[in-house]
């Protein structure tokens, strides 16, 4: 069925079978110079349902960006029916400073639905929420690991929740966690207002990673194709074996401060007593062994090279040593 309706985001009109980027421009920088977020949209001349991918909500978290720009370079956002949205950079003021935050200090990750006459970042907040996501049908919103901490390839969605893990299944990330929603989140706002939301994690702040680019690429083929939008110039890779779901998680911490030895075992089942890494010191006094304390899934290693007593270093499943927040 051929689509009629213009789409209109920001006062712009989108019409069926046209493509368009609209520079979104919030606040100006404090030097006066104008700062526009883009957002990418193409439309098919066929009706269908409207989706949309976003990155960068924390400026430093560069994998996810990544991700929706091979989304863009590779024509993926070209559907064979309805809408696909593209916003790579989300918090595009963080993405210039490197920063996870917004300019005025505030994780735009805990600030939504926002408010007209709030923070900055509270005000951008209130303009995705209200201008954008009553269009959206369907969205995946990509994230890395903060502060140095690497994720496995995962998909995070709220439990008891039917559809989208239907969503979860068609994606087909390594792993599915579930996760409630956080306070304040893009998730749990976009949740309220009845949009499919699945949350991809992947890879760590501050870096690019090409295997969990390729993983998020191809789960997003895979997510097309299940909403029959996938154009047929492309190719989904077919399923491997289901995804992994993990129910119960949770955060070993530091027991000593030092400089942290990872053997390398994110996303790999471990046994339990199995040693994940090791934190020594630089003068050769001590070696204290990190030992899995169950068997599990290595969701998350810690990649800093310093940790503290108390810092997160290892995300394992089937554990509740200290439960995660995440997003």
């Amino acid at each position: 069925m051929k689509d009629s309706k213009p789409l209109v985001i920001f006062g712009e009109s989108v019409l069926p079978g046209e493509s368009k980027t609209i520079q979104l421009e919030i606040a100006r920088l404090h030097t006066t110079t104008k700062l526009t977020i883009p957002i990418i949209i193409k439309r098919s001349k066929v009706e269908g349902p409207v989706v949309l991918f976003s990155g960068g909500i924390h400026g430093d978290e560069f994998n996810g960006v990544e991700i929706v720009r091979q989304l863009i370079t590779k024509k993926i956002n070209k559907p064979k029916k309805g809408t696909i949205i593209c916003i790579p950079i989300i918090n595009i003021y963080g993405f210039i400073n490197r920063s996870r935050d917004f300019p005025d200090g505030r994780d735009l990750n805990r600030v939504f639905p926002g408010s007209r006459k709030g923070s900055l970042a509270s005000r951008f907040a209130y303009h995705i929420i209200t201008d954008i996501m009553p269009l959206v049908d369907y969205a995946v919103d990509f994230h890395a690991g903060g502060a140095g901490r690497f994720n496995a390839p995962q998909i995070r969605l709220t439990p008891n929740n039917p559809d989208t893990k239907i969503l979860a299944d068609a994606f087909n990330a390594p792993f599915t966690v579930f996760s409630k929603n956080i306070p304040g989140s893009f998730r749990s706002a976009s949740e309220k207002i009845k949009v499919k939301m699945l949350l991809f994690e992947g890879g760590k702040s501050l870096d690019v990673n090409h295997h969990v680019a390729k993983e998020g690429v191809d789960g997003v083929k895979r997510f097309l194709k299940h909403l029959d939008m996938l154009d047929s110039k492309q190719f989904a890779p077919p399923r491997r074996k289901p995804t992994i779901y993990i129910e119960k998680s949770g955060w070993l911490r530091a027991k000593c401060s030092g400089l942290l030895i990872d053997n390398n075992l994110v996303g790999q089942f471990v046994k339990k007593g199995t040693i994940l890494g090791m934190i020594t010191d630089p003068f050769g006094k001590f070696e204290r062994k990190i030992k899995a304390p169950n068997d599990g899934h290595v969701l998350n290693a810690n990649h800093s090279p310093i940790v503290y007593q108390g810092d997160a270093i290892y995300h394992l499943s089937n554990t509740v040593e200290d439960e995660q927040e995440e997003e």
